[in-house]
């Protein structure tokens, strides 16, 4: 039986709220007593706040105004609904935890660790649920809108450096900035870890003159599925068979033996599968 869209809606408005409690815990907890800033508004609002002592939450809810007015405008409530309800939570939680001026340690590098997992756990939980905190958020999807030719997370990576590059300059602050930047890497991590977990698939292409020994060896030693694509060669233009096989990571090596061991010219290609469903990974019914 499906679970009813009341049911539904309290479990995304539900995960949404203990993602922005994580984000703000990071953010307040680690980033910010070690001056660690952190990319998108927040950041701006981080660094206006080391200039006015402004609160944090305050300032990214009043720069986020105008840019959910033009995303209601062009992208619709059903983007924006969720979007909303997580910056303002993200910003209340981190207005309020600024009351208990607690900071478990003075580590910098810690701190990056640390507060990056956190926030970047609390992130993840809002992406889940088809969320985000705003800000940059909104203006890599305007940007996608005119330049949809570049990737949507190197558009919010490119304004995070820039942030970055600002805060240095206007605080002298260099080895801060490097561990933002560390801080970043660690958040993006979490996500990634949060949203497709930590036992990924891997997809393998194998372009073999043994295609049919290859197969029968995948088959019957692992018992995966392997799917034959015809392909051609550009320069030979001889036609040639390519195994696309999705196995566990652990799998890798024994496949990649196994390959060697019938035909040492073979091309084996692996890269990363994410979100695999059906017989053996994920199931499919369960798909958001």
């Amino acid at each position: 039986m499906k679970r009813s869209k009341i049911t539904d809606s309290i479990i995304k408005y539900s995960v949404i709220v203990l993602g922005t409690m994580l984000y703000a815990a990071g953010f307040q907890f680690f980033l910010y007593p070690n001056a660690i800033v952190v990319g998108g508004v927040s950041g701006i609002a981080m660094i206006i706040n080391m200039l006015t002592e402004l609160p944090v939450g305050v300032l990214t809810i009043i720069m986020n105004i105008p840019l959910f007015i033009l995303a209601w405008k062009y992208f619709g409530s059903k983007f924006i609904v969720g979007s909303l309800v997580g910056m303002l939570l993200s910003s209340v939680f981190v207005d309020l935890l600024a009351i208990f001026n607690f900071s478990p340690t003075n580590d910098m590098l810690l701190a990056c660790f640390i507060g990056g997992a956190i926030k970047g756990a609390g992130l993840g939980l809002i992406y889940y649920v088809g969320a985000t905190t705003g800000g940059a958020d909104i203006v890599a999807k305007f940007a996608r809108r005119k330049f949809p030719y570049i990737n949507f997370g190197t558009i919010v990576l490119v304004m995070d450096c820039i942030i970055i590059i600002v805060f240095a300059i206007v605080f002298k602050k260099i080895e801060s900035s490097m561990y933002a930047v560390i801080a970043m890497f660690i958040t993006s991590k979490a996500i990634d870890l949060v949203l497709y977990g930590i036992d990924n698939s891997n997809v393998c292409y194998i372009i073999s003159n043994e295609s049919e020994q290859v197969v029968k060896a995948i088959t019957d030693s692992l018992h995966r599925g392997v799917t034959i694509l015809d392909g051609q060669g550009a320069y030979s233009r001889q036609n040639k068979q390519v195994l696309l096989c999705v196995v566990k990571r652990p799998q890798i090596s024994e496949i990649r033996k196994m390959v060697t061991a019938i035909d040492e010219n073979a091309f084996f290609i692996v890269t990363d599968a994410k979100n695999v469903y059906g017989r053996g990974f994920g199931d499919i019914a369960d798909m958001s």
